[in-house]
């Protein structure tokens, strides 16, 4: 009787352990899938590579075009410079956006991205960018942000995106949590 109570009580830490594992899983998921899309720029996921060196201008030419925006909550104009720009495949580019604090008091905010169509995703590749970290602007401080890019010519050898002619790069400012950005 000793070992059927040994057994049940060893069976239920085992089934307490694996559901807490689950639960633990539940939570890193999201971590785990916004790296999984910024590897392989899966879901209009641009790709983020900080050691990437862009390979030279392969001939094909497209167009770049940037879009963005701002939470109603963060109290922020931010803009690209240019808002279209023609890339030669293969080619490192550099733009150029705005932000600016129209709130009378010091403001943290951070860029979330994405690109479209979803197909181009993973041939966008993001060497630098404003959006790698939290941004702080002290009020009615405008500061000038540069992305550096290019699209790899592995795109033209997709036969599902190998005819794209314009691929665009969309940011939203987010306001963050001051108790968050202490940590």
């Amino acid at each position: 009787m000793g070992h059927a109570i040994d057994r049940n009580a060893r069976t239920g830490l085992i089934f307490a352990a694996v559901a807490a594992g689950m639960v633990g899983l539940g939570f890193a998921a999201v971590p785990f899938y916004r790296m999984f899309c910024q590897a392989t720029g899966y879901d209009g996921t641009a790709r983020i590579d900080v050691n990437a060196h862009a390979p030279g201008a392969v001939g094909k030419i497209i167009n770049v075009r940037f879009d963005s925006n701002v939470s109603p909550k963060l109290k922020w104009r931010f803009a690209p410079e240019e808002g279209v720009e023609r890339v030669a495949v293969g080619a490192r580019k550099m733009a150029f956006f705005n932000a600016t604090n129209l709130s009378d008091h010091t403001v943290t905010g951070t860029a979330a991205f994405n690109v479209t169509p979803d197909q181009a995703g993973q041939y966008f590749v993001k060497i630098q960018c404003f959006c790698f970290t939290k941004q702080t602007l002290k009020p009615g401080e405008t500061v000038r942000m540069p992305v550096v890019y290019y699209v790899d010519p592995a795109l033209l050898k997709d036969e599902d995106a190998k005819d794209i002619s314009e691929i665009t790069l969309s940011y939203t400012f987010y306001p963050v949590d001051q108790t968050d950005s202490a940590g």
